[in-house]
């Protein structure tokens, strides 16, 4: 069917768009169109610190190694000189044993993350945000962790972190997220501990949900 535009009435047009008017100051005022303000979206409530490495907060557990300075320190041996015997039995002194110790380097830490509807996609578009501000910060360089603990026994955060990149430092703990998210099951007994975002999965987080 094809529309016929002469035998469009005339009268209803006028009536869909209204007449110009002239303002007080004489300047022409546009048209009026028949359309409605969309309603202003929500945002989540996203309360983000910064740790900084002279902090020196120790991290125990598998991390990238762009997010902690590693550095070799003396053991607490309590005595660094023994006795050994050797040829003559004379008295050397024995270096101390060497430890590595992980410290954090400037990073952001989520707080705390709260949506006012669930399953909106506003929880995601504040961490796709942080994600940008973390990147562009050239002290933080795109380093963000979290603390993952559930608010009520019902609830863990850990499935919507896992699911936009982050992983907890226990490997673990990342298979369990990996079968819930699998078998399409609740995070139960829930999930606790610290999680960061490796750098493979910044780009990912950025462009969460585009379609491409």
């Amino acid at each position: 069917m094809i529309n016929n535009i002469s035998n469009v009435d005339m009268h209803m047009q006028q009536m869909a768009v209204a007449k110009t008017m002239t303002s007080t100051v004489g300047m022409s005022m546009p048209p009026i169109l028949g359309f409605k303000t969309p309603a202003l979206k929500g945002k989540a409530d996203l309360r983000v610190k910064k740790f900084k490495r002279s902090d020196d907060i120790i991290i125990a557990g598998e991390i990238d190694d762009d997010y902690v300075d590693i550095i070799e320190e003396d053991e607490d041996s309590g005595n660094n000189v023994g006795f050994m015997p050797s040829r003559g039995f004379s008295f050397v002194n024995l270096l101390p044993p060497k430890k590595r110790t992980k410290y954090l380097k400037d990073c952001y830490i989520i707080d705390y993350i709260q949506s006012p509807q669930v399953r909106c996609g506003m929880g995601t578009e504040a961490m796709k945000g942080l994600a940008e501000k973390a990147m562009f910060d050239p002290k933080i360089q795109g380093r963000i962790v979290t603390y993952s603990a559930p608010v009520c026994r019902e609830s863990s955060p850990a499935l919507f972190f896992y699911k936009l990149g982050f992983r907890f430092m226990d490997p673990q703990a990342n298979e369990r997220m990996k079968d819930c998210l699998i078998k399409n099951i609740p995070d139960l007994p829930p999930q606790t501990g610290m999680m960061y975002l490796p750098r493979t999965y910044l780009n990912k987080l950025l462009h969460y949900g585009e379609l491409f």
